[in-house]
């Protein structure tokens, strides 16, 4: 039997029957705080990395944490943005990349991914991307180029999220803060960019005034 489905008569048997009121309270809806936009990698566990509970993030996963920009054309990324930000009104985005990421290193390396054309079309979103990485990056070493991949790509998607309607509405009215992650899968170490120096820090670093104040606040 597959271990999924193992996991779901545990689930069942000995996870919800303890927690039963708190699935009971999530029924009645998701008042999330972030929509978490992520790659499709098997190893990326958003809830472990973010330590959150269930309702806490509306999640979008893809090849390469892409987001298309905007256009007329309905698509399931669009469309879930629209949502999160118009309907749950949810005051932050997060798009996290991560290190080594299967999607990228086809995007840096077209020949791998022949015949997967959809894949090809997809990786499409990244190209501006990778462009930077060939002009800025060479002579690099293949990890570091790589590493240099998944954050031009997180700054890039960025980019793009801002071309849709929803989140420049709320970017304008001073509802919505965006993030930019990457997550290094080896070391468990999240790096988040910091618009103002063009950088990636750790995230401890990052937020720490807002660390900081929350902890005073908790005190009070």
């Amino acid at each position: 039997m597959p271990n999924f489905v193992s996991g779901v008569i545990r689930f069942q048997q000995e996870i919800f029957p303890s927690r039963r009121e708190f699935f009971e309270q999530l029924s009645d809806g998701q008042r999330p705080e972030c929509l978490f936009i992520t790659c499709s990698d098997a190893r990326i566990e958003t809830a472990m990395i973010t330590q959150t509970e269930p309702g806490e993030l509306f999640i979008c996963r893809n090849a390469g944490n892409i987001v298309p920009p905007h256009t007329h054309h309905t698509g399931g990324m669009t469309a879930s943005i629209e949502f999160a930000v118009g309907v749950l009104e949810v005051p932050h985005i997060v798009i996290c990349g991560h290190t080594e990421c299967s999607a990228m290193n086809g995007a840096l390396n077209p020949a791998s991914i022949d015949g997967l054309d959809h894949v090809r079309e997809w990786l499409g979103y990244s190209k501006a991307a990778v462009s930077v990485v060939n002009a800025i990056g060479e002579g690099l070493d293949a990890r570091t180029r790589m590493r240099m991949l998944v954050e031009q790509n997180v700054i890039l998607q960025l980019q793009h999220l801002r071309t849709h309607p929803a989140v420049a509405t709320g970017l304008a009215q001073r509802k919505l803060t965006l993030h930019g992650w990457v997550y290094d899968i080896r070391t468990g170490e999240v790096h988040a960019y910091d618009f103002a120096t063009d950088a990636f820090v750790p995230v401890s670093e990052h937020y720490a005034a807002a660390i900081a104040k929350a902890l005073t606040h908790k005190h009070d």
